[in-house]
């Protein structure tokens, strides 16, 4: 006898995805979970799951560095499931990056430091340089960054991706300045150079000097790499 696929009492018909025990069920604990989706629940969906996640990352990556932060854990602080992260962000070089990218915030800071012209224009970075290191939510994640920059490609590709590709040398493009890149990357040089003696060496009396007079002396130094012809 054949069975009647739309018979409801069929018993070997499909199931009813509606019903109580039905595999697309969310509330049955038990039933089958599909591969590479995370669960939907409350923990783990929702508008700031993607911000616990960037968050837990930013910590995960300043407490225990770059080699020992994994997408597991950085999940768990963030109390999802790893898929989750995968989800959101792929690998964990990506979910760095994004992580780190909270603390300069390029696409935001570009038009502000642009301003009206190129009046001012040095003292603009550099101020905004010294400001997010000098904010402590930001600097834990950048000196992970740097010290990991030292050792491992995958951190000097995501610093030079978000300091010099996408802050600096957008500015020096929207300039239109000659060499354009080669002076992003000595204005890149000059900042990454005060953040390492300041924040991560501690080289005084570098480490210790007023922010403001950190600003009034590079911000010539910026203004003519970015703009003199």
């Amino acid at each position: 006898m054949t069975s009647d696929p739309t018979d409801p009492t069929d018993s070997t018909g499909p199931s009813d995805p509606t019903g109580p025990a039905g595999p697309s069920d969310p509330a049955d604990p038990s039933g089958p979970k599909r591969r590479g989706r995370p669960s939907r629940t409350a923990e783990t969906t929702g508008p700031d799951a993607r911000t616990r996640i960037l968050e837990a990352a930013r910590t995960e990556f300043a407490e225990r560095g770059y080699d020992k932060t994994s997408v597991r854990g950085i999940a768990k602080a963030a109390g999802v499931d790893s898929a989750l992260v995968h989800h959101y962000f792929g690998t964990k070089d990506e979910v760095f990056a994004a992580a780190i990218e909270l603390s300069f915030e390029p696409a935001l800071v570009i038009p502000a430091i642009l301003g009206d012209g190129t009046d001012g224009l040095g003292e603009r970075l550099a101020r905004y340089f010294i400001a997010v290191w000098e904010n402590p939510a930001s600097r834990a994640p950048l000196l992970a960054i740097m010290r990991s920059a030292l050792t491992h490609e995958a951190a000097a590709k995501v610093l030079r991706g978000i300091v010099l590709r996408r802050l600096l040398e957008r500015i020096a493009e929207a300039l239109d300045v000659p060499d354009a890149t080669f002076r992003a990357e000595l204005a890149a040089s000059h900042m990454l150079g005060i953040a390492m003696l300041r924040y991560v060496i501690r080289a005084e009396p570098l480490a210790s000097v007023d922010p403001e007079k950190i600003i009034e002396m590079v911000a010539p130094t910026l203004q003519r790499y970015l703009t003199e012809s």
